[in-house]
Protein backbone atom coordinates (compact mmCIF):
# COMPACT_ATOMS: atom_id res chain seq x y z
CA UNK A 1 0.00 0.00 0.00
CA UNK A 2 1.09 3.28 -1.13
CA UNK A 3 2.16 5.95 1.63
CA UNK A 4 -0.30 8.43 0.48
CA UNK A 5 -3.42 5.75 0.70
CA UNK A 6 -2.63 5.04 4.07
CA UNK A 7 -2.36 8.96 5.25
CA UNK A 8 -5.58 9.58 3.48
CA UNK A 9 -7.48 7.02 5.92
CA UNK A 10 -5.92 8.85 8.81
CA UNK A 11 -7.83 11.16 10.99
CA UNK A 12 -5.15 12.85 12.40
CA UNK A 13 -5.76 13.26 16.26
CA UNK A 14 -5.14 15.67 19.22
CA UNK A 15 -7.76 14.87 21.75
CA UNK A 16 -5.42 15.71 24.93
CA UNK A 17 -7.20 17.88 27.82
CA UNK A 18 -4.36 19.97 27.75
CA UNK A 19 -4.08 20.43 23.59
CA UNK A 20 -3.29 24.39 23.03
CA UNK A 21 -4.29 26.22 20.13
CA UNK A 22 -0.55 26.21 18.70
CA UNK A 23 -0.67 22.54 18.88
CA UNK A 24 -3.76 22.34 17.19
CA UNK A 25 -2.78 24.34 14.66
CA UNK A 26 0.43 22.54 13.89
CA UNK A 27 -1.94 19.19 13.66
CA UNK A 28 -4.07 21.41 10.82
CA UNK A 29 -0.36 22.30 8.94
CA UNK A 30 0.29 17.94 9.06
CA UNK A 31 -2.54 17.13 8.29
CA UNK A 32 -2.56 19.90 5.04
CA UNK A 33 0.84 19.21 4.20
CA UNK A 34 0.49 14.93 4.43
CA UNK A 35 -3.04 14.98 2.95
CA UNK A 36 -4.40 12.84 5.65
CA UNK A 37 -8.37 12.37 6.01
CA UNK A 38 -8.62 14.65 8.41
CA UNK A 39 -7.71 16.58 11.70
CA UNK A 40 -9.59 15.65 14.83
CA UNK A 41 -9.68 17.68 17.45
CA UNK A 42 -11.97 19.41 20.26
CA UNK A 43 -14.77 20.90 19.79
CA UNK A 44 -13.43 24.05 21.69
CA UNK A 45 -11.39 25.14 18.33
CA UNK A 46 -13.42 23.98 15.65
CA UNK A 47 -14.03 27.39 14.43
CA UNK A 48 -10.59 28.65 14.47
CA UNK A 49 -9.19 25.57 13.33
CA UNK A 50 -11.85 25.37 10.10
CA UNK A 51 -11.44 29.10 9.82
CA UNK A 52 -7.22 28.96 9.37
CA UNK A 53 -7.34 25.58 7.02
CA UNK A 54 -9.55 27.75 4.86
CA UNK A 55 -7.63 30.20 4.85
CA UNK A 56 -3.69 28.45 4.71
CA UNK A 57 -5.58 26.24 1.95
CA UNK A 58 -6.14 29.44 -0.48
CA UNK A 59 -2.84 30.88 0.56
CA UNK A 60 -0.86 27.19 -0.25
CA UNK A 61 -3.48 26.74 -3.48
CA UNK A 62 -4.32 23.67 -2.18
CA UNK A 63 -7.74 21.96 -4.04
CA UNK A 64 -8.64 20.17 -1.23
CA UNK A 65 -10.18 21.61 2.20
CA UNK A 66 -8.66 19.31 5.33
CA UNK A 67 -11.93 18.29 6.95
CA UNK A 68 -11.99 19.52 10.51
CA UNK A 69 -13.24 16.33 13.02
CA UNK A 70 -14.22 16.61 16.38
CA UNK A 71 -15.54 14.43 19.14
CA UNK A 72 -18.93 14.88 21.32
CA UNK A 73 -20.33 13.13 24.26
CA UNK A 74 -16.79 12.88 25.00
CA UNK A 75 -15.00 10.49 26.57
CA UNK A 76 -17.15 8.74 28.55
CA UNK A 77 -21.05 9.26 26.14
CA UNK A 78 -23.27 9.30 29.26
CA UNK A 79 -24.40 12.73 28.17
CA UNK A 80 -28.20 12.95 27.37
CA UNK A 81 -29.12 12.56 23.58
CA UNK A 82 -30.56 16.04 24.04
CA UNK A 83 -26.86 17.36 25.03
CA UNK A 84 -25.20 15.39 22.31
CA UNK A 85 -27.70 16.38 19.74
CA UNK A 86 -26.55 20.02 20.68
CA UNK A 87 -22.88 19.57 20.69
CA UNK A 88 -23.29 18.12 17.21
CA UNK A 89 -25.81 21.06 16.08
CA UNK A 90 -22.71 23.46 17.68
CA UNK A 91 -19.97 21.71 15.99
CA UNK A 92 -21.29 21.72 12.49
CA UNK A 93 -22.17 25.51 12.70
CA UNK A 94 -19.11 26.23 13.56
CA UNK A 95 -16.94 24.38 10.72
CA UNK A 96 -16.73 21.09 11.31
CA UNK A 97 -17.35 18.42 8.67
CA UNK A 98 -17.42 15.13 10.58
CA UNK A 99 -18.81 13.60 14.21
CA UNK A 100 -17.28 10.99 16.58
CA UNK A 101 -19.56 10.57 18.91
CA UNK A 102 -19.72 8.51 22.18
CA UNK A 103 -22.98 6.02 22.65
CA UNK A 104 -24.05 5.05 26.40
CA UNK A 105 -21.79 2.05 27.21
CA UNK A 106 -24.03 1.59 30.26
CA UNK A 107 -27.33 1.70 28.01
CA UNK A 108 -24.98 -1.29 25.77
CA UNK A 109 -24.27 -3.08 28.90
CA UNK A 110 -28.30 -2.78 29.60
CA UNK A 111 -29.24 -4.22 26.41
CA UNK A 112 -31.03 -1.29 25.48
CA UNK A 113 -29.95 -1.04 21.88
CA UNK A 114 -33.11 0.32 20.69
CA UNK A 115 -32.77 3.55 23.09
CA UNK A 116 -28.81 4.14 21.48
CA UNK A 117 -30.18 3.68 17.64
CA UNK A 118 -32.65 6.32 18.62
CA UNK A 119 -30.18 8.69 20.20
CA UNK A 120 -27.20 7.79 17.19
CA UNK A 121 -30.00 8.53 14.65
CA UNK A 122 -30.83 12.18 16.65
CA UNK A 123 -27.40 13.38 16.70
CA UNK A 124 -27.34 12.33 13.09
CA UNK A 125 -30.03 14.33 12.64
CA UNK A 126 -27.76 17.45 13.78
CA UNK A 127 -25.13 16.39 12.08
CA UNK A 128 -27.06 17.92 8.75
CA UNK A 129 -25.72 15.38 6.33
CA UNK A 130 -21.91 15.15 7.54
CA UNK A 131 -20.35 12.44 8.28
CA UNK A 132 -20.89 10.61 11.93
CA UNK A 133 -18.97 7.93 13.27
CA UNK A 134 -20.05 6.31 16.37
CA UNK A 135 -17.20 4.99 19.10
CA UNK A 136 -18.49 2.09 21.20
CA UNK A 137 -15.41 1.88 23.21
CA UNK A 138 -14.98 -2.04 22.36
CA UNK A 139 -12.53 -2.61 25.52
CA UNK A 140 -15.87 -1.89 27.60
CA UNK A 141 -18.25 -4.36 25.97
CA UNK A 142 -18.49 -8.37 25.37
CA UNK A 143 -18.57 -9.71 22.22
CA UNK A 144 -22.61 -10.24 21.95
CA UNK A 145 -22.67 -6.37 22.83
CA UNK A 146 -20.12 -5.70 20.55
CA UNK A 147 -22.18 -7.85 17.65
CA UNK A 148 -25.28 -6.09 18.86
CA UNK A 149 -24.04 -2.37 18.57
CA UNK A 150 -23.01 -3.68 14.79
CA UNK A 151 -26.70 -4.18 14.23
CA UNK A 152 -28.15 -1.36 15.71
CA UNK A 153 -25.54 1.11 13.67
CA UNK A 154 -26.94 -1.03 10.25
CA UNK A 155 -29.88 0.13 10.64
CA UNK A 156 -28.79 3.93 11.71
CA UNK A 157 -27.90 7.07 10.32
CA UNK A 158 -24.46 6.81 10.78
CA UNK A 159 -21.44 6.62 8.43
CA UNK A 160 -18.99 4.69 10.71
CA UNK A 161 -18.74 2.17 13.63
CA UNK A 162 -15.40 3.41 15.50
CA UNK A 163 -14.01 1.17 18.21
CA UNK A 164 -12.42 3.52 20.75
CA UNK A 165 -12.28 6.98 22.42
CA UNK A 166 -8.70 6.00 23.44
CA UNK A 167 -9.19 7.30 27.18
CA UNK A 168 -10.44 4.01 28.46
CA UNK A 169 -9.03 0.44 29.42
CA UNK A 170 -8.09 -0.68 25.76
CA UNK A 171 -8.11 0.12 21.86
CA UNK A 172 -8.41 -1.01 18.68
CA UNK A 173 -7.83 -4.72 18.31
CA UNK A 174 -7.47 -6.34 14.73
CA UNK A 175 -9.66 -8.78 16.07
CA UNK A 176 -12.64 -6.14 16.93
CA UNK A 177 -12.21 -4.86 13.31
CA UNK A 178 -12.60 -8.40 11.56
CA UNK A 179 -15.43 -8.81 14.19
CA UNK A 180 -17.15 -5.40 12.40
CA UNK A 181 -16.61 -6.20 9.21
CA UNK A 182 -18.18 -9.67 9.24
CA UNK A 183 -21.59 -8.43 11.05
CA UNK A 184 -22.02 -4.82 10.07
CA UNK A 185 -24.34 -4.52 6.68
CA UNK A 186 -25.53 -1.17 4.18
CA UNK A 187 -22.30 -0.31 3.79
CA UNK A 188 -21.33 0.99 7.07
CA UNK A 189 -17.76 1.47 7.27
CA UNK A 190 -14.98 0.90 10.27
CA UNK A 191 -12.35 3.35 12.25
CA UNK A 192 -9.83 2.25 14.45
CA UNK A 193 -8.86 3.63 16.72
CA UNK A 194 -6.92 3.74 20.20
CA UNK A 195 -3.63 2.73 20.79
CA UNK A 196 -2.24 2.96 16.90
CA UNK A 197 1.29 2.86 17.49
CA UNK A 198 2.55 4.10 13.42
CA UNK A 199 2.87 3.24 10.17
CA UNK A 200 2.74 -0.46 10.30
CA UNK A 201 0.24 -0.33 13.06
CA UNK A 202 -1.98 1.44 10.71
CA UNK A 203 -1.08 -0.80 7.05
CA UNK A 204 -2.22 -4.09 9.38
CA UNK A 205 -5.95 -2.16 10.47
CA UNK A 206 -6.49 -0.87 7.62
CA UNK A 207 -5.44 -4.85 6.08
CA UNK A 208 -7.99 -5.86 8.50
CA UNK A 209 -10.76 -4.04 7.74
CA UNK A 210 -10.62 -0.66 8.84
CA UNK A 211 -11.44 2.54 6.38
CA UNK A 212 -10.34 5.57 8.40
CA UNK A 213 -7.39 5.34 11.64
CA UNK A 214 -7.71 7.62 14.05
CA UNK A 215 -4.12 8.20 15.84
CA UNK A 216 -1.77 11.08 16.76
CA UNK A 217 1.06 8.44 15.35
CA UNK A 218 1.19 7.96 12.01
CA UNK A 219 2.20 11.66 10.55
CA UNK A 220 4.76 11.49 13.16
CA UNK A 221 6.04 8.32 12.63
CA UNK A 222 6.14 9.33 8.74
CA UNK A 223 8.30 12.95 9.59
CA UNK A 224 10.47 11.02 11.97
CA UNK A 225 11.74 8.61 9.37
CA UNK A 226 11.74 11.65 6.94
CA UNK A 227 9.14 9.74 4.18
CA UNK A 228 8.25 11.73 1.77
CA UNK A 229 3.85 11.64 0.37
Amino acid sequence: MELKEVLARVDHTLLRQNATWEEIRKLCDEGMEYGTASVCIPPSFVRDAAGYIALESKARGLKRILPVCTVIGFPNGYNTGAAKSFEAYDAVSKGASEIDMVINIGWAKQGRFGDILKEIDAVGTACQGRVLKVIIETCLLTEEEKIRMCEALSSSYADFIKTSTGFSTGGATLEDIRLFKDHLKHGKRIKASGGIKGLEDAIAFIEAGADRIGTSKVVADVIARGLTV
